[in-house]
């Protein structure tokens, strides 16, 4: 078990090495095999995973460059150990729904290589290895979208890498000075977060630092107002790169929140509570607007996605076991509900080449089973109980009610906003007339498909029924991450986590 969270990250890259050396007619079901043992593998881990334990297991450190404190070192806990199995089950799922037909060798080398540096972020624990995941992640993603994507590709992929290259530029700045000042305090260098959750720094410094590694985390969320390239990179993706944008690389900007800033900058997360809440609170509001204005349904899904993250923000600055446990949740739950509506979505433009609302109507009398799923979806998405989406929200909501009551009756608006924007486009699309002939040829779901979004329908309502098997893994970690920031903040940090996590800060 010393190697299998290198396995895992590196199984990925090989097979796609191996890829080039595949026949083009048999790349498919090449694919569909490396992703099914990629997530089988992640399995083998949760299943030997000790759900009692709260801190890093099955950690592995090879040094590279010692002189400078840097290492490969990987580990997992609860937080991250359900994100890895996130990556790798919607990977999977996308090679079995991907629809994709041009140059699709080079398509499914590309994603397998994406698929590495997902897993390496979510494992490294050492800042320079996350870095270099990190960046990479952006190199298959430009490449998917700029050359299968829209008649826009090449503007929405160079604004993507534009806007995410060059905030994770200011957030590497912040991780040398950190790896410097480590230097400064212990004489020896070290990039490893377990050394750096060691150190008590001043509350001025704690502010730079928090806002050069939010300028990384925040873009890649994305927080309001760096939203801008995230409708343009889904409007002009391919239906895969959609789901895997929507489902895992977003959340690796909020997984960051939690892995770097809350532990590291205790005292300056509590000061920018608020200031993150606002910005949450605008996204939340703002998109949700902009969503029902939109005539194109992948748009209204991208800004939803920008409203869902708000909510994950404020349950992460909630600082608290339920707030931050149930924006990890929300995490793992958007990822699902959100790939699984893209993927929705790209079976009707398969099918009619148009994204546009406007230019359907009715469709659910002839393609009766993808509208019954698109409704399951639909009503996971707007939080409806007893589905996967209410428990993260319903968590988050609750974690940040300790913080502010106002806020949080602001924010749970939203679900009415979000059930206004999301029932609109249903009803445009799927019932009334027929609006176009075009309409009454389109074919229901195939085996292919339905494959891939049966899975994802069961974990909508298991999840959302019995939440449990997630929940009480993370809640250990979380406990542990807060327990981190109580003994590293000053006194009045203390008390702010302490009563965010009582009984009494409720009242």
């Amino acid at each position: 078990m010393e190697y299998i969270l290198t396995i895992l990250i590196f199984f990925p890259a090989f097979a796609a090495l191996i890829g080039f050396l595949v026949k083009n007619d048999s790349i498919r079901a090449y694919a569909i095999v490396v992703t099914s043992l990629q997530f089988v593998l992640s399995l083998f881990l949760w299943m030997n995973f000790d759900t009692n334990e709260a801190q890093m297991q099955f950690t592995h450190i090879i040094p590279l460059i010692s002189s400078y404190g840097i290492n490969y070192h990987v580990g997992v806990d609860g937080i991250s150990l359900f994100l890895v199995i996130m990556t790798t089950f919607m990977t999977m799922i996308s090679v079995i729904g991907l629809s994709e037909k041009k140059d699709l060798k080079n398509l499914i080398i590309t994603l397998l290589f994406l698929e590495m540096t997902m897993v390496g972020v979510f494992l490294a624990l050492d800042a320079i290895v996350f870095y270099l995941f990190w960046e990479f992640s952006l190199i298959p993603m430009l490449y998917i979208v700029g050359a299968w994507g829209g008649t826009l590709r090449i503007y929405a992929s160079i604004k993507f890498f534009l806007y995410t290259f060059l905030g994770s530029l200011i957030m590497l700045v912040g991780m040398l000075y950190l790896g410097y000042v480590y230097y400064i305090t212990t004489g020896m260098y070290s990039f490893s977060l377990e050394d750096w959750n060691m150190l008590i720094l001043p509350f001025d410094m704690q502010l730079w630092l928090f806002i050069a590694f939010f300028c990384g985390f925040a873009i890649k969320v994305p927080m309001f107002p760096f939203h801008t390239w995230l409708p343009y990179a889904h409007g002009q993706a391919p239906t895969i790169g959609s789901v895997i944008l929507a489902a895992i690389l977003l959340k690796m900007g909020t997984y960051g929140f939690v892995r770097f800033s809350l532990p590291l900058f205790p005292d300056a997360s509590v000061y920018f509570t608020m200031p993150m809440a606002i910005l949450a609170l605008i996204a939340i509001i703002y998109t949700a607007m902009v969503a029902y204005a939109q005539e194109d349904m992948k748009q209204v899904i991208a800004y939803s996605s920008v409203s869902h993250m708000g909510i994950i923000i404020l349950g992460i600055f909630a600082l608290n076991t339920e707030g931050i446990g149930g924006a990890i949740f929300l995490m793992i739950s958007h990822g699902i509900v959100s790939g699984a509506l893209f993927m929705l979505v790209g079976v009707v433009y398969d099918r009619r080449q148009t994204k546009l609302i406007k230019e359907y109507g009715g469709i659910a009398k002839v393609m009766p089973k993808f509208a019954t799923i698109f409704a399951i979806m639909l009503m996971a998405s707007i939080g409806l109980p007893l589905s996967i989406g209410f428990v993260g929200e319903f968590l988050s909501l609750i974690g940040f009610f300790k913080v502010s009551a106002t806020l949080t009756f602001v924010a749970g608006l939203t679900i009415i906003f979000g059930a206004v924007y999301m029932l609109t486009m249903y009803k445009k699309v799927f019932f009334g007339p027929l609006k176009s002939e075009k309409n009454k040829d389109l074919k229901d779901l195939n085996k292919r498909e339905l494959t891939a979004l049966i899975p994802l329908v069961a974990l909508v309502v298991i999840l959302g029924v019995y939440p449990k098997p997630i929940l009480a893994p993370v809640e250990k970690s979380v406990n542990h991450l807060v327990e981190i920031m109580k003994i590293k903040g000053d006194d009045n940090t203390r008390v702010e986590i302490l009563n965010r996590n009582s009984i009494e800060g409720s009242r």
